[in-house]
């Protein structure tokens, strides 16, 4: 086996959290590209996947952020381009569990459009958007719209 290089200090930028660093001999070691039963893990096959589609942004919670350095080696060592990385805040339940179909979370209610505002501005809300249109006399697109260059703005600002 190949020795590692002593220092695989990796470093990415992330669109809302600045720049990030992780120790991949440290914090992580060796890590499994393949399984015993032949099947590509999840690291090495997003990062090919990414590449053959040309994915140029990947936004994810920020649950996922500990793979990401693994995955800007991999992208490296493969000769791929790095997409910029933006990881959002998770959504909680009051134990502090990500709400997410496993946890049984409730449905987000948009069986109209004023309950897809609703929701929408929740989540604007917990992402840190401020100042929105109230919905009242705004339609879901123009609130849409707004809320897409408050977002813009925010990253931008960051």
């Amino acid at each position: 086996m190949e020795d590692r290089p002593p220092d695989l200090t990796l470093h990415f930028e992330d669109l809302a959290l600045g720049t990030q660093s992780q120790d991949l001999n440290q914090e992580v070691g060796d890590f499994v590209l393949r399984r015993r039963d032949g099947i590509f893990t999840y690291q090495l096959a997003v990062v090919v996947d990414d590449a053959e589609q040309e994915i140029t942004h990947i936004v994810r919670g920020v649950d996922l952020l500990n793979n990401t350095a693994r995955q800007v080696h991999l992208q490296h060592v493969l000769g791929y381009a790095t997409p910029k990385y933006l990881h959002l805040p998770l959504v909680l339940d009051e134990h502090g569990e990500k709400l997410s179909k496993q946890t049984l979370a409730s449905t987000i209610h948009t069986e109209n459009p004023q309950q897809a505002l609703q929701e929408l501005r929740k989540a604007a809300e917990h992402l840190g958007l401020r100042d929105l249109p109230d919905g009242k006399d705004t339609s879901l697109a123009e609130w849409l719209l707004a809320a897409t260059q408050a977002w813009n703005t925010k990253i931008i600002s960051s």
